[in-house]
């Protein structure tokens, strides 16, 4: 891009680069004894490329930012919030609430260690990307994630509208009140997955752990495996195919599953089950 640039200088002082336009920041360090905030608010048109972030709330409010190559450490708190159209690539997002309320946002090839990252942000595309952190995501809409590795519980809570690929997550209580949300080809390692979900879609996904997929409404599973997935759709409304053996079932509310084999069946009054060869069938009406 045209513009001014910066290279090779060190800021500590607050609002360093406030309201920039324009520019491109290189080699830049952004740390120091006056340890000021918000060193490029309210900017726009920036580019930010192999800098050092070690100071508080840098990216608040600005529009069309790209940040390449940079470090943003644990002190780099709340790091890009109410910013629209933002690319982050290659760098680590290692500050608590990296990433909030934005809207337009690409992530790709990076490394991200955020608490509570991505609440409330819209249309965000995320690539090739390892991630850490509790409540990830939450309340978030339009997502598109491909080849993304997640560890840490409470994820895409009350997401709506997203779908994931080749993605591999190591959570708990995942896709909590979700709606319209499909996985395809996603391994999913953790207990209680999809509670109280809307319209979920899994194909082919390996899943993993307790009690999964419970008071569900409109659920797909298409050639799924599960592995140690006991009491699995309490209460749900589900269309399942799955291609290994499931634990347990209990007490779906309405629709059809089909497995190689069943464990244990719990179908208590109200569930009307039927078991045909290898397959569990069953139905309701209300």
């Amino acid at each position: 891009m045209e513009g001014t640039v910066i290279e090779g200088r060190t800021f500590d002082e607050e609002r360093a680069l406030y309201g920039s336009r324009n520019l491109v920041v290189r080699d830049c360090r952004f740390a120091g004894p006056a340890d000021g905030e918000s060193f490029l608010k309210e900017s726009s048109d920036v580019e930010v490329r192999d800098c050092f972030c070690d100071l508080r709330y840098p990216f608040w409010h600005d529009r069309r930012v790209v940040i390449d190559g940079c470090e943003l450490t644990e002190r780099c708190r709340a790091a890009l919030w109410y910013t629209d159209h933002a690319e982050v690539r290659n760098s680590k997002l290692h500050g608590i609430k990296a990433l909030r309320e934005c809207r337009d946002v690409v992530i790709e090839g990076c490394d991200i260690s955020s608490p509570e990252f991505g609440w409330s942000t819209e249309h965000c595309r995320m690539a090739d990307t390892s991630a850490t952190g509790e409540y990830f995501m939450m309340r978030a809409a339009y997502l598109d994630l491909r080849n993304v590795r997640l560890a840490g519980k409470y994820s895409f809570q009350y997401v709506r509208q997203a779908e994931l690929s080749g993605c591999a997550l190591d959570t708990k209580d995942a896709f909590w009140h979700t709606d319209n949300v499909t996985l395809v080809d996603c391994d999913v390692k953790g207990e209680y997955l999809g509670w109280y979900s809307n319209h979920l879609t899994l194909v082919r996904c390996r899943i993993s752990g307790t009690q999964p997929l419970c008071y569900c409404k409109n659920l797909t599973l298409v050639d799924c495996e599960m592995d140690g997935c006991d009491l699995a759709f309490e209460k749900s409304e589900v269309k399942a195919t799955v291609t290994t053996h499931i634990d347990g079932v209990k007490n779906p509310l309405r629709g059809s599953i089909v497995a190689p084999s069943i464990g244990e069946i719990v179908a208590e009054e109200g569930v009307d089950c039927a078991i045909e060869e290898t397959a569990l069938r069953f139905a309701t009406t209300f």
